[in-house]
């Protein structure tokens, strides 16, 4: 019983370490719900992933109109689309 506890005690320490350590959006940032809008505005029909990375960037993936995957990159203050490519 107790090596099940402990287990279990261990188990949610490294979940907390994980969160504590994941990138996140500055105060000053955006929201995402913008970077989203500014996403679809660059012409992206159908977005798989967005997330914060520590350079100061939202980071996404989705398909556009030509039906290929692409990624962007969108600056987290100003929410200009920096990079619109397609993801090899």
């Amino acid at each position: 019983m107790q090596t099940r506890t402990l287990i279990a005690l261990f188990a949610g320490s490294l979940l907390h370490a994980g969160n504590a350590l994941a990138d996140r959006p500055g105060s000053d940032w955006i929201s995402i719900d913008e970077a989203l809008s500014k996403a679809r505005a660059a012409g992206y029909t159908e977005l798989h992933k967005i997330e914060a990375d520590n350079d100061g960037y939202w980071e996404g993936e989705g398909l556009k109109q030509d039906g290929r995957l692409h990624e962007f990159r969108i600056d987290g203050k100003s929410g200009a689309v920096i990079r619109d490519q397609l993801d090899d």
